[in-house]
């Protein structure tokens, strides 16, 4: 579990480290603040994949195999590497049903949940597929994710306009990507 008072004592030591003063009314509250802030948005450090899955497990019976498709839902986390975020960051999470299929709401609070972790773009598409097959039992599944990353575009090369894309590509997806269509960035 996150622990909030160690965090709210390790942002007090970085803005004394800053030279801010700590007494100063605008930052009298802000160790309390980033430390519930944090617990919120890294909520997904708390489960596992596994986990995850469980919580989300609700599937209906569908026979065929037509394509099930939600785009852009639009979401952010945190990189692993500065702590900066990934923002702007839309994921569409394709999937070829194997007899059952997931309410579309719960793909959106995978996805939601798996970026609430300091992560990676790549991993934060290998983690939903890896989910979605758990859960659906299918192992067609396609993640395509862009964003733009804080880490390009605040800090380092400076570069505001640069976005990401990757794509997470499993089971026939993975030999015949053209069946996501237009969605496909190859």
């Amino acid at each position: 579990m996150i622990d909030t008072k160690a965090i709210e004592e390790h942002v007090l030591g970085i803005l004394e480290a800053l030279g801010e003063d700590v007494t100063r009314e605008g930052l009298v509250e802000t160790p309390k603040r980033v430390a519930k802030m944090y617990a919120e948005v890294f909520a997904g450090i708390n489960y596992s994949n596994e986990e995850i899955a469980q919580m989300f497990d609700k599937t209906f019976t569908q026979q065929g195999r037509d394509l099930v498709f939600v785009k852009d839902i639009e979401t952010f986390s945190f990189c692993e590497h500065h702590i900066a975020l990934m923002y702007d960051m839309k994921i569409s999470v394709a999937y070829y049903p194997q007899g059952k299929v997931i309410g579309l709401s719960k793909i959106a609070r995978i996805c939601d949940l798996v970026c609430r972790r300091l992560q990676i773009q790549e991993r934060i598409g290998s983690d939903i597929a890896e989910i979605m097959t758990m859960i659906t039992g299918s192992e067609d599944v396609a993640v395509l994710i862009e964003a733009h990353h804080s880490c390009m575009s605040a800090r380092g090369i400076k570069k505001t306009q640069a976005k990401t894309y990757t794509q997470t590509l499993r089971g026939g997806f993975a030999k015949h990507p053209e069946q996501l269509g237009g969605f496909y960035h190859g």
